[in-house]
């Protein structure tokens, strides 16, 4: 293990984006399709994530009230456990469930999409005969020493050693290949197109200096300019007028736009520079977060605060941001699913799972003790009348079944539940109703070649000003299992964009933010989605020889409506909220035989906290 670590997950969220969206190139014809015709779900292309068709029995219930008889037929004998939800919670839930009962166990998962892993999704492209696998979702494992001691026998028992990713991750490769970061300005805000030097949103105390030569071709006023350089570079502690004891209280108590431009004095168009820069953090501008969790991630501004060690809940990182899977978290997901059903992936390490092509025809044989049943919406989870099993009812392509089991584990979306669980109390439908997830899109776009950035000398760029993809860049160098990270500028490789709407600077909290994100891409067709992908890259590689019609082999938009599980804001609720505190503890009440797993039950958007919240459910259940 190297003696020092370089790379945080701060350097890998979204960058700094704002309120216009850039301009679009007509479409690709070769694009212009959704998907393809390919009956293996990690190689369909176009629209992904929850694709159309995954939501729209959820939505009758939830918008159109409408409601599905329970089937007097059962189908299936009956299960010991039945599983709503095929994401990383239902996987280990149903694992949990396994691995105290026994092999045998009979378990039924059922999830809507055509796709298990929930948002651990892979994205898998061929380009001029090479193979390509990229992440669609939940993208790494964050601090795994962190992780509660069940999470990480979890990943032990089903073979995912993290340390071995020091190995597979190139932590040196960008510094190696001089790529840095680069801003994209584009020409609808800034009047022409560029893509400049960027500068870190999250600055540490030895970081260099900014100069004028850095930042001398920005386009904004020559005083925004100074005022840049002036906040970059500055060791004034702004709290200081403040007593030390009372400085977290005064920076929750305001946000971080107001921080920067009441407190600090910067103009706006310095703050339209880091308005969005949390936004992969978030999911909010930098008028819903307050100067409390801005200094936690030590953004502009806050870096001499002289804060006590303890004011901010942001968890110690002394780990890298590397233990990412060439799929991300789908690489977790898939490594449970072959414990569950081994005929359905083969091998048996975490290294022969990148390549493992997963059959999907093994998913649901009436011979397994486990069966993973896809494109099936949950309408109706109730206990029988004397209460020794509980009912579920599904919606499958069209027609409404019904499977019987002893005990059932909700690891779906949490604000489905109150319309699938007619026997949800009122209290604790309230608390699930409170939080709202945040909404995203990951992007991969399969590219011929990474020429482009090595001629930027940029890794990954941020777009300034912009209500589509705030950030994109080159895929995690990693190389494992027979996958290997593109070494040379003219071979293919994966570019990841990320998307997360909001509406800042409205006044808004950052759930009122959340819905109106979701309804953005709601709306979105692939066509105006596409578009948008393409004018980005396009505008922001207009000073290279980028070509979109040649250089573009493929596209994939993940799009997650209901995305990040929603982690309280101290700015917007009540400052001593967190994963340990809040409505989400009565949302997760268990309600006899059926128990709730999932992130948001655990109000933490990460892969442990989906974890242990299979866990404690499971628990629940087996007690």
């Amino acid at each position: 293990m190297p003696s020092r670590l370089k790379i945080s997950r701060r350097d890998f969220l979204g960058g700094i984006a704002l309120g216009t969206t850039a301009g679009a190139l007509t479409p690709l014809e070769l694009l212009a399709q959704q998907g393809n015709s390919s009956s293996y779900p990690p190689a369909l292309t176009g629209m992904r994530g929850s694709q159309p068709g995954s939501f729209d029995v959820a939505h009758a219930m939830a918008w159109g009230g409408k409601k599905f008889a329970v089937p007097k037929e059962q189908t299936d004998s009956d299960y010991d456990l039945v599983v709503v939800g095929a994401g990383i919670s239902g996987l280990a839930a149903a694992f949990y469930w396994q691995q105290h009962n026994g092999p045998d166990s009979r378990i039924l998962i059922l999830d809507n999409h055509d796709d298990f892993g929930g948002h651990a999704r892979r994205n898998e492209f061929t380009v001029d005969g090479k193979g390509l696998i990229g992440y669609g979702g939940s993208q790494s494992i964050d601090t795994p020493g962190s992780f509660s001691p069940a999470a990480q026998q979890l990943l032990r028992d089903v073979g995912v050693f993290t340390e071995r990713f020091y190995d597979y991750f190139d932590q040196d490769f960008f510094s190696r290949h001089k790529l840095g970061r680069g801003s994209y300005f584009p020409k609808e805000v800034y009047g022409q197109d560029r893509t400049l030097p960027g500068i870190r949103s999250w600055r540490g105390a030895g970081d260099a200096p900014l100069s004028e030569e850095d930042v001398k071709d920005y386009p904004i006023p020559p005083a925004a300019r100074s005022a840049l350089l002036n906040l970059m570079n500055s060791t004034t502690n702004y709290a200081a007028h403040i007593a030390a004891e009372d400085r977290a209280e005064w920076l929750q108590k305001q946000s971080y736009r107001d921080f920067l431009i009441k407190t600090v004095g910067v103009p706006e168009d310095v703050y339209y520079l880091f308005r969005d820069g949390a936004r992969g953090w978030w999911g909010a501008g930098c008028d819903a977060i307050s100067a409390l969790a801005a200094a936690s991630m030590g953004m502009p501004g806050t870096l001499h605060l002289d804060l006590p060690e303890d004011a901010s809940d942001e968890p110690a990182r002394d780990e890298p941001y590397i233990f990412h899977f060439p799929d991300g978290n789908a690489g977790v997901a898939r490594a449970i699913l072959r414990k569950l059903i081994p005929a359905a992936v083969p091998g048996s390490t975490m290294e022969d799972l990148v390549r493992a092509d997963t059959d999907y025809t093994k998913l649901d044989m009436s011979r397994s003790p486990c069966r993973l049943r896809l494109d099936s919406t949950a309408v109706d989870v109730r206990h029988s009348s004397d209460e020794s099993m509980v009912n579920v009812s599904y919606v499958r392509d069209g027609k409404t079944y019904r499977v019987r089991s002893k005990h059932a584990v909700l690891a779906c979306y949490n604000a489905i539940i109150p319309h699938i669980c007619p026997e949800l109390p009122e209290d604790q439908r309230d608390a699930i109703n409170y939080a709202t997830k945040v909404p995203l899109i990951y992007v991969s776009v399969a590219m011929r070649n990474w020429q482009p950035f090595a001629d930027l000398g940029m890794h990954s760029i941020n777009v300034m000003q912009t209500d589509f993809m705030h950030s994109f860049g080159m895929d995690f160098p990693v190389s494992m299992g027979g996958v290997h990270y593109p070494q040379s500028p003219d071979q293919p490789m994966i570019v990841h964009g990320s998307v997360v709407p909001c509406a800042p600077d409205q006044g808004l909290s950052a759930r009122e933010q959340h819905v109106i994100g979701r309804r953005f891409i709601y709306d979105m067709s692939w066509n105006d989605m596409e578009g948008r992908i393409i004018g980005q890259l396009g505008g922001a590689l207009r000073s290279t020889d980028f070509d979109p019609q040649r250089d573009i082999a493929a596209i994939t938009a993940n799009r997650w409506p209901h995305g990040y599980a929603y982690e309280y804001n101290d700015y917007s609720d009540p400052a001593d909220w967190g994963p340990n505190k809040g409505p989400h503890i009565l949302g997760a009440r268990q309600m006899g035989r059926i128990s709730i797993a999932n992130s948001d039950a655990s109000a933490y958007a990460f892969v442990n906290g989906a974890i242990d919240a299979a866990h404690r459910a499971t628990r629940e259940q087996i007690a």
